[in-house]
């Protein structure tokens, strides 16, 4: 929202040396935020005055036209004589009141203005256009045509209010009131205690038959429109400047007049309206939901197919706009234009006002279903003052008349639906408790009531709710417009004491535990949105069936392409490494601890929790029971050298074996070993994807997967040649944790290590020659490290030979060789009948 500072000085007395930088300060101090203060003329300086072209000479022999002008400046040359300028721009005439700068004069941007020769006549100055003066956009190509009205050799500064500041307000969602002049304005009269002179407090003649005929069908979506007619309008009737000159300075672009009044009576009391041209209208005018396929053209000339949930605005022959959106073209208002002919000038000489309050959910889905984000959407979504249609229509009403010479007929058009304002019931000292600083009852009614409030009771207060604010909905609200009035900065700072003997439980220890390991085995955290779309998943190849396309669709998300929370964390993982190696990183190595969302299916409705009290625990179980699962998972990408090449030798480039071992570094951390298999499971190459096994109550559990990446898929996302990857549930490979994690212990006995080399058929994993080995080993086998694994013509075609070398200990003696070698020739047998294992000659 963009505030003039003079605009709003029409409404607050603010001390004449207040600059925008001090009401910026106070505005920030009451909670709203001020982003910028522009100074508009900064630099400025005259002479700048009102010009009549007199003659103008076009100039022949240059590569674009060039006109010699004389212009009278009145005395404002000091001689009283016309002005000699040579300008370029056509879209003025002879007789036309021009806006002139004179040698001397500075403009914005340092650019002085000096006589000078040019296209073989002197200039004597220049004509203005509106770019030049940084007025802003006005509607029009090239130069200011004024009035005809304008005085000869006035101040265009003053004329044109080219020095201003303007405050740029950003409004967060519940401060809807604050779109508005009047919004602006009630916060600065807070902020220096000041009256506030309310622009809405009109004398409102009361609703009769005789008004235009308006027919509500849906009271829930519109529960009040206001409708009044002006007619005989001078349809020649432009926006005078000071109008043009407010919409420009709030960011909006001049169009006619019967345009231009409604978006500054919007601007000014925060009230959207709607002006339709009352010749093209047929019939009542309704509110309703639209049906299925119909279609309407809106101002901005599309065509649009409407949905069943939009509320539309009607006639006899359908929809004529999009109820708090957009009007439609057929019903708009036409500016005069002159009959070539004839000389008459044809254009809306009569005109309806509507002014309505639409529901905001309602208005928001329309905006977002069709694309159409207005200024009457963005007002509506966030809460429009209900109670100022009828002042904001009588507003429109007068000002057509003063300048457009129109007259407003008595029939005024009022449907209501039945409402009583919000109630609520707070202790007096519940912004003392909130703050934790005691403000007193006084100071609590007192600032409640410069919010606009009705207070009334002692210990208990009882709070009627302004129309205006529809976000104050339960005491916590009122307690922080208390808090915020007061002043955030006089809160203090108080850390809180937390009771003895708590501290991260062992799921959080796990948590931080992976991280630090991750980080120190060379990967980099990348913290994702928790975001995803439908075409990701098809990037990555992720078959109709599978799990992770069962998704939780957000309602309200931050972005159409990604409205579902992610089952998993790779895509986000890899969108980070193709933003780095695009950058110019190609050595990448990322991580992501995080929640995963899987919906079950038996999720239960949520349920809206009280903020008056703790809610009990009955009430959380049963929010909780409408959540989706939500497991922690751990996951990493990776790309290009694993480890640098330098003079200490070759380097290494980042495989599926680097993934694969990543796994194994998450289960350490929970104290689990983990069985890696051969799997296929999308995004990965099928035949470069290891599964995770562990085991949870005497079952075997796939809890992840890692390798190579599929071709397909990283041609489908732009990511480099062999990324690899691996994801892992953290949840459950803690729950195949043996208890919480002990730390190791080192025994006082010596280790007997023995190597063996088996053959096998090429086919056979080495996970389960592993797996035989240990279960043959027994208790005194202490670890099993693949060192080697070998295939020629030594071993014979379709075999290949897997070198183990094994640690035995006993927890209380030290082994003699026949033990170990006993237990080492065990081990070989349990291979040699599990696998068809050989031992190695």
């Amino acid at each position: 929202m963009r505030v003039p500072l003079s605009w709003l000085r029409e409404y607050v007395d603010l001390p004449a040396t207040e600059t925008g930088r001090d009401v910026q300060t106070k505005l920030v101090a009451v909670g709203l935020e001020v982003e910028t203060v522009e100074k508009l003329g900064e630099g400025l300086t005259g002479p700048l005055v009102v010009g009549q072209v007199l003659t103008i000479e076009e100039l022949e022999g240059f590569k674009k036209p060039i006109r010699f002008c004389t212009v009278d400046v009145g005395d404002a040359n000091g001689t009283g004589e016309p002005q000699e300028i040579v300008c370029g721009a056509r879209n003025f005439a002879v007789g036309d009141k021009v806006v002139v700068v004179l040698p001397g004069a500075v403009l914005p941007g340092d650019f002085k203005i000096a006589a000078r020769k040019t296209y073989g006549k002197k200039s004597h100055g220049m004509i203005c256009s509106g770019d030049e003066l940084g007025m802003g956009d006005d509607g029009t190509d090239g130069i200011i045509v004024l009035p005809p009205e304008t005085e000869v050799g006035s101040d265009a500064i003053a004329l044109l209010q080219l020095v201003d500041e303007v405050l740029d307000i950003a409004v967060t969602p519940d401060r809807g009131y604050c779109l508005s002049l009047r919004g602006v304005a009630r916060e600065a009269a807070t902020a220096y205690g000041l009256p506030l002179r309310d622009p809405a407090l009109l004398d409102v003649p009361p609703p009769n038959s005789a008004g235009y005929a308006v027919k509500v069908s849906d009271p829930i979506g519109c529960g009040r429109f206001t409708a009044r007619t002006v007619s005989g309008l001078n349809p020649e009737a432009r926006s005078p400047i000071w109008l043009q000159r407010r919409l420009q300075k709030a960011g909006m672009r001049p169009v006619s007049l019967a345009v231009d009044l409604t978006n500054y009576v919007m601007l000014e009391l925060g009230q959207p309206l709607h002006a339709y041209d009352r010749a093209t209208l047929q019939g009542p005018i309704g509110v309703r939901r639209a049906t299925g396929g119909e279609k309407i053209t809106t101002l901005d000339g599309v065509k649009r197919v409407l949905d069943t949930e939009d509320l539309v605005i009607t006639d006899d022959r359908g929809p004529i706009g999009l109820a708090g959106v957009m009007g439609g073209a057929n019903t708009e208002i036409a500016r005069g234009v002159s009959d070539p002919e004839t000389g008459e000038v044809r254009g809306t000489t009569d005109v309806v006002i509507e002014a309505a309050h639409f529901d905001a959910l309602s208005i928001a889905r329309t905006a977002r279903r069709h694309k159409l984000s207005s200024e009457a959407s963005r007002r509506f979504e966030r809460g429009v003052d209900p109670q100022a249609a009828s002042a904001a229509a009588q507003r429109t009403v007068d000002l057509l008349v003063l300048l457009a010479g129109g007259t407003a007929e008595p029939g005024v058009t009022e449907i209501v639906s039945p409402s009583a304002p919000r109630t609520l019931t707070i202790p007096a000292s519940h912004p003392d408790e909130v703050a934790g600083v005691e403000y007193g009852r006084e100071t609590v009614v007192r600032r409640l009531q410069q919010v606009g409030c009705d207070v009334y009771g002692q210990d208990e207060l009882v709070v009627t709710v302004p129309s205006w604010r529809p976000d104050l909905t339960d005491p916590n609200d009122l307690a922080e417009e208390v808090i915020r009035l007061e002043g955030y900065e006089n809160l203090p700072s108080t850390l809180p004491l937390p009771p003895a003997g708590r501290g991260l439980t062992e799921r959080q220890r796990l948590h931080r535990r992976v991280g630090r390991a991750l980080a120190g085995a060379g990967y980099v955290e990348a913290l994702n949105y928790p975001f995803m779309g439908a075409a990701v998943l098809d990037q990555l190849g992720i078959e109709a069936g599978d799990a992770r396309r069962r998704t939780v669709t957000l309602v309200n998300p931050l972005s159409d392409e990604e409205p579902d929370l992610r089952t998993t964390l790779i895509p986000g993982l890899l969108g980070a490494l193709r933003r780095n190696d695009g950058r110019g990183t190609h050595d990448l190595a990322l991580f992501e601890t995080g929640q995963v969302f899987l919906p079950t299916g038996d999720e239960k409705p949520a349920v809206r929790l009280p903020v008056d009290r703790r809610p009990t625990d009955e009430e959380i179980a049963e929010l909780n029971a409408a959540l989706p699962a939500q497991p922690r998972h751990a996951a990493v990408v990776l790309t290009g050298a694993r480890e640098q090449a330098g003079w200490w030798g070759k380097g290494h480039p980042a495989t599926w074996a680097d993934a694969v071992e990543a796994g194994r570094t998450v289960a350490r951390e929970a104290g689990v070993e983990l069985t890696v298999r051969q799997d296929q499971l999308a995004p990965w190459h099928p035949g470069r994807c290891a599964a995770f096994v562990v085991t949870v109550g005497g079952a075997e559990e796939v809890v992840g997967h890692a390798g190579e990446l599929h071709p397909r898929v990283i041609k489908a996302l732009g990511l480099p040649e062999r990324t690899c990857a691996m994801e892992i549930d953290l949840d459950r490979v803690e729950a195949a944790a043996d208890g919480p994690l002990r730390a190791p212990r080192i025994s006082s006995f010596p280790v007997a290590t023995q190597d063996v080399a088996l053959i096998v058929d090429a086919s056979v994993p080495a996970a389960a020659v592993e797996t035989a080995l240990r279960s043959g080993a027994g208790e005194l086998l202490e670890s099993l490290r693949l060192f080697d694994v070998f295939s020629g013509e030594q071993v014979g075609a379709g075999k290949k030979s897997l070198a183990y070398a094994l640690r035995f200990r006993a927890a209380d003696r030290t082994l003699t060789a026949e033990e170990a070698s006993a237990a080492r020739d065990a081990a070989v047998a349990a291979a040699a009948e599990h696998t068809g294992a050989v031992l190695r000659g």
